[in-house]
């Protein structure tokens, strides 16, 4: 044992003097597996990101939840196209909530996405997003307030003149040592009181979700056309186990408030928060398949120069080679050094496609804000193609070396 751990340490060294020996061409095979590992790695480290950031963001609705909207697509049914349904109005959501029993119901609305909010001299830009809401909004969707308090049942019920205020939208109203709650802003022309500041969100997506104010649902309706407008509805249950009779309560309330015919149809849909993560998750594979599809085909590139290298080496190393088998080395000694070799080369590109690939994945993510991952199961695979390249680039011109006649070696130039 101790022998052959004393072998492998020495065909080690000799390796790494090949490898130094060969210098140029090592780092032109080593440039080329780590560019192919570095397409592999940055991009399932991004996409592993991206789904970290997708649990994270829905995570708060947890499996007691779902949430019902208009069926924007039409389809077919029973041969023929079907139009896209028509939204559910203020009239339909305020029913459903009033006649759903056994689940908590929000309603909400979006607003527009182009507001401007005023203070005094202080203005921000024209990009702050508004939505109605009611007060079970923030419980149901797992927000949380800052400061101040939540929307009482009886504004919004009559449309009171108060909102709730996203951090970004209080940064350029206010200065950092003043309270926003009870103070007035001009929403467009529309005055109002903030009753409370949301809890800092960052950003999903790209897109900032504490650019944001939320208002009663009236106040909406009030202050923008509610033509055409579409109501969501958010609804909660106790326990988990509850969700499935949920559900299918909420179907059969909803196709009744939307006055759907038997044996059409539903004119809206149903979807599961759980449901939702899934579908985002999978379109995240096709850049997974796409990030192996052209790490493989990089790394078959590597391969081929891999072996150049390695035939290269045993031409010109065939004096070295009979030399040794003159003095009693076996052809599987031989043919291990330079596998050894071919390894140590493989696992060179590796270790360098792993480290820039996990750079540029959690730059780009950095990029969308979304967390630093190290997708450790792709670093194994990584490790284990490199491993594997380097084999199979190796074993042709190691059995090559292996098989040499040691006089016709020593005797050539």
């Amino acid at each position: 044992m101790a022998m052959k751990r004393s072998m492998l340490r020495e065909m080690g060294m000799v390796a790494l003097r090949s490898v130094q020996g060969q210098a140029l061409r090592t780092s032109l095979t080593v440039g080329i597996i780590g560019v192919g590992i570095m397409a592999l790695i940055a991009m399932v480290t991004a996409t592993e990101s991206l789904k970290a950031n997708v649990r994270q963001e829905f995570s708060s609705l947890g499996t007691q939840s779902f949430s019902i909207d208009r069926m924007r697509s039409g389809g077919m049914f029973d041969g023929q196209r079907q139009a896209p349904s028509p939204p559910i109005d203020f009239r339909e959501a305020t029913r459903f909530k009033r006649e759903a029993t056994s689940f908590d119901v929000s309603v909400s609305v979006f607003g527009t996405g182009m507001a401007t909010a005023t203070r005094g001299n202080q203005r921000t830009d024209p990009n702050v997003s508004v939505q109605g809401v009611d007060e079970l909004y923030l419980p149901v969707s797992g927000l949380k307030l800052a400061k101040g308090r939540n929307f009482s049942t009886s504004e919004v019920e009559n449309g009171a003149s108060v909102v709730l205020l996203g951090q970004s939208v209080v940064d350029r109203l206010f200065e950092s040592w003043e309270d926003p709650v009870g103070q007035h802003v001009l929403v467009g022309a529309q005055r109002y009181v903030v009753a409370g500041v949301m809890e800092v969100r960052g950003t999903s997506f790209g897109m900032s979700q504490d650019n944001q104010i939320l208002m009663p649902l009236l106040g909406v309706r009030r202050q923008y056309s509610d033509q055409g407008r579409s109501y969501n509805l958010t609804c909660t249950v106790d326990q988990a186990e509850d969700l499935p009779q949920a559900v299918e309560e909420a179907t059969g309330l909803m196709r009744m408030v939307r006055g759907d015919a038997p044996g059409k149809p539903h004119s809206f849909r149903i979807r599961q928060s759980n449901q939702l993560v899934d579908t985002l998750l999978e379109a995240t594979d096709g850049i997974t398949l796409a990030a192996v599809f052209i790490g493989l085909i990089t790394l078959f590139g590597a391969g081929i120069g891999l072996m150049n290298i390695m035939l290269v080496s045993v031409s010109e190393r065939t004096r070295e080679i009979g030399t040794r088998k003159s003095l009693g080395a076996s052809s599987q000694a031989i043919r291990a050094q330079f596998l050894v070799e071919v390894m140590v080369i493989g696992q060179l590109g590796g270790v360098v496609g792993i480290l820039l690939g996990l750079g540029a994945g959690n730059a780009i993510a950095s990029y969308f804000e979304t967390p630093f991952v190290v997708p450790w199961g792709w670093v194994t695979v990584g490790v284990v193609l490199c491993l594997l390249t380097s084999l199979a680039s190796g074993y042709y011109p190691a059995r090559l070396a292996s098989r040499l006649d040691p006089i016709v070696a020593l005797g050539r130039e």
